[in-house]
C-alpha cells in the first residue's frame, strides 16, 4: 500500500522484474502468516480452533494477481490477529483457574463442593478439583473439609441388555 492508500496494483502495471518481487514478496508473507496460523492452533489444540478455509471460487487452480494475493494476506493477518486473541483469553482463563485451585487448597472450607475441572486448568484428562467433606455427613457437619482430584474419566461401560435378566 503506497501512503495515499491506494494499492500496488492501482498504479499501472509493474515492470515485470517490480511485479516479481512483489509477488515473491506477498507469497513470502502468506507462507509466514500460515505457518504462524498452524502453530498457534497446533500449541493451543483443543481449545484454540482452526480457522475455516478460504472458499475456492475459481473452480479451479489459477495464479494469483497481486490484488488477490494481499487479500489473501490481509485475511491470513486478521484470522492470525483474532487466534492471537484467543489464545490470551485461554492463558488468562486457565491463570485464574490456578489462582482458584490455590485458594482451595488453603481454604477448602470456602469453597464447600466447588468443582474445578482439570481442562480448566490446560490438562487432559476427564479429573474435576473438588472440595468435599472429610468422613461424609459427620464431617459436614463438624466443618472438615478437603480437596479431592476425582480418579478421572469413568469406566466405559457394555450394553446392559446382555447382562440384564429377562
Amino acid at each position: 500500500m503506497s501512503k495515499h492508500g491506494q494499492s500496488v496494483v492501482d498504479r499501472g502495471a509493474l515492470a515485470p522484474d517490480g511485479e516479481r518481487a512483489a509477488r515473491d514478496s506477498l507469497r513470502g508473507q502468506v507462507a509466514r502468516l500460515e505457518r504462524e496460523l498452524s502453530a498457534i492452533v497446533a500449541e493451543g489444540f483443543p481449545y484454540i480452533p482452526a480457522p475455516s478455509p478460504e472458499a475456492d471460487r475459481s473452480g479451479g487452480p489459477s495464479l494469483l494477481g497481486l490484488g488477490e494475493l494481499e487479500r489473501s494476506r490481509d485475511r491470513l493477518a486478521a484470522q492470525a490477529q483474532e487466534l492471537r486473541a484467543l489464545v490470551e483469553r485461554r492463558r488468562e482463563h486457565e491463570r485464574r483457574a490456578r489462582e482458584q485451585l490455590e485458594r482451595m487448597k488453603l481454604e477448602p472450607g470456602r469453597y464447600k463442593f466447588a468443582r474445578l475441572p482439570l481442562s480448566d486448568l490446560g490438562e487432559g484428562g476427564c479429573g474435576v478439583w473438588q472440595v468435599r467433606p472429610r468422613f461424609g455427613l459427620i464431617g459436614m457437619l463438624a466443618g472438615w473439609w478437603q480437596l479431592k482430584l476425582s480418579s478421572g474419566c469413568p469406566l466405559a461401560r457394555g450394553s446392559r441388555s446382555a447382562c440384564d435378566p429377562c
